[in-house]
């Protein structure tokens, strides 16, 4: 079965990108452009890593990814945190996301630390 990865993002032309690009490389990928249902979606869909734009309609990154790890069943999902502000680092932080990363980066990126977010959230399942 192949990893699951949902994204959420505003900027259509980076989703497609990211989108076609992992499902490429074997994952299973579903794209939302606003965060309204964060944690219906992230519980019906059950992924195994969260990319999280700080831009989104309504409640925005950071507020989201604060939603997903204060849920105790979501906490444990690995969250890339990426955004083009110069403040990506601050803001993954104060959002409590597992990862960062600065746009505009590059695919190799991308891939390296999904691989690593998903490595790094088999290790812990398995340690349950």
């Amino acid at each position: 079965m192949p990893n699951k990865i949902i994204i959420y993002g505003d900027d259509v032309d980076i989703l497609e990108v990211c989108s076609t690009i992992l499902r490429m490389r074997g994952f299973d990928v579903l794209c939302k452009n606003n965060c309204r249902e964060v944690i219906k979606d992230i519980q019906a869909y059950d992924p195994d890593v969260i990319l999280m734009d700080n831009w989104l309609p309504d409640i925005g990154g950071v507020k989201s990814v604060q939603l997903i790890k204060n849920t105790p069943e979501l906490q444990s999902i690995p969250v890339i945190f990426f955004s083009a502000n110069s403040h990506v680092e601050q803001l993954a932080k104060e959002a409590g996301a597992d990862y960062m990363l600065q746009k505009p980066f590059e695919l190799s990126e991308l891939e390296q630390i999904i691989t690593r977010a998903v490595a790094e959230r088999s290790t812990t399942v398995k340690e349950r």
